[in-house]
C-alpha cells in the first residue's frame, strides 16, 4: 500500500512510525515532513492547501490511502477534495472538521443541542472579551 502522510509535526512524526511498522506500507510518502518524519518516509515537497497537486501526486504515485494531520487542511476541504477524486483518504469532512476547527461552532452546537459545556462568550475582538 503507497501512503501519502500530510503534516510536518510531532503528531504526523509519530504516524509516520506507526505507518512505517505496517506490514501493509510499502511506501511512504510524507509532506512536508520533517527531519523525523524523513527518517521514516520520502518527503515530498507538496503543499496540502493546493489541492490540485495533492490528487495529481496521488494520482501519479498510486496513493491507496492519505493520512491528514494538521486541522488545517481538514477544515480546508482537502478530505472531500480527495474523496471526490476517488482517493481514500482519513481524515474528517470539511463539515465535521469544524468541531476542532472553530471553537465557537462548536461552543454553539453544544448549546444548541444540550449538550453540557463550560460557560462562553463569543467575541470579534479583544476589547470586546
Amino acid at each position: 500500500m503507497n501512503i501519502l502522510l500530510l503534516g510536518s509535526g510531532g503528531r504526523e512524526h509519530a504516524l509516520a512510525w506507526q505507518l512505517a511498522q505496517s506490514p501493509a506500507c510499502t511506501r511512504l510518502y510524507a509532506a512536508p515532513g520533517n527531519p523525523g518524519i524523513a527518517e521514516e518516509a520520502e518527503c515530498v515537497p507538496l503543499d496540502a492547501s493546493d489541492h490540485g497537486a495533492v490528487i495529481a501526486f496521488c494520482k501519479a504515485k498510486a496513493i491507496d490511502l492519505v493520512v491528514i494531520g494538521p486541522e488545517a487542511p481538514l477544515v480546508d476541504g482537502l478530505s472531500d477534495s480527495l474523496r471526490a477524486a476517488g482517493v481514500p483518504v482519513f481524515g474528517p469532512s470539511q463539515a465535521a472538521a469544524q468541531l476542532e476547527g472553530s471553537k465557537g461552532f462548536t461552543k454553539d452546537l453544544c448549546a444548541r443541542a444540550g449538550i453540557p459545556t463550560a460557560g462562553y462568550v463569543r467575541t470579534a475582538s479583544l476589547a470586546e472579551a
